[in-house]
């Protein structure tokens, strides 16, 4: 495959980069979490490592790679139907680019299909992508410490100080470890915000035909 066409070139592209960060400056000025560079390197490497692990081959983990790479830069045009327009200017800088049909078809379907109020499991780059950009849960995402205490989403960002998605191939099981500190939010605060995208990621684990398990200060939620 062309090194024109790889997700480390992509990575360094500066239109693809100034997308990304616009994405992310349109998420802050309305009070999100980070969503640049480091959840979208973050969101892809995770998702490939997650078909990696279950045996597809290197290009569809490179596809991963690209597709968290750019899931979430719908957000320059609007935060409403983000996966929709990102699918769209996913396609078009893909294209001109000169990437094959087939994988443009790949990467836009789970861009498409990652927003939880849309999203669906439909392919099995859908299908990891989903897992991976929804256990990324983490102190550093939160922008301003000051809103902890009175933002729900900051506050349980903040409280995770340790999130690991592992897959085990052998016994077909995905599972998302948490640490959460107790004090800055209970457990209870994270299902109130994240129990449809724990729904969201057993449909995705199982489309991969595994099962999918929720860990949380050791005690097993899910």
């Amino acid at each position: 495959m062309c090194f024109l066409l790889s997700y480390e070139n992509l990575r360094k592209d500066s239109e693809i980069v100034a997308y990304v960060e616009a994405a992310n400056n349109v998420l802050g000025a309305i009070g999100y979490t980070e969503h640049g560079m480091a959840h979208a390197v973050k969101t892809g490497e995770d998702a490939s490592r997650v078909l990696a692990s279950l045996g597809y081959d290197e290009r569809e983990c490179e596809l991963a790679k690209i597709a968290g790479l750019m899931h979430d830069i719908g957000n320059a045009v609007n935060r409403c139907d983000h996966a929709q327009s990102g699918a769209f200017l996913a396609f078009e800088l893909l294209r001109a680019r000169k990437f094959p049909v087939a994988e443009v078809i790949k990467i836009t379907t789970a861009i498409g299909h990652h927003d939880e109020k849309t999203a669906a499991a439909v392919t099995p780059l859908a299908a990891a992508l989903i897992l991976a950009d929804k256990s990324d849960v983490r102190t550093s995402r939160v922008r301003n410490k000051k809103t902890v205490h009175d933002d729900i989403h900051d506050r349980v960002n903040y409280a995770v100080f340790s999130s690991k998605l592992d897959v085990d191939r052998e016994k077909r099981m995905i599972c998302l470890t948490l640490k959460i500190d107790t004090l800055v939010c209970p457990v209870m605060e994270y299902f109130e915000i994240f129990l449809d995208r724990m729904v969201l990621c057993k449909k995705s684990a199982e489309f991969l035909g595994c099962d999918f398990e929720l860990i949380i200060n050791d005690t097993r939620l899910l």
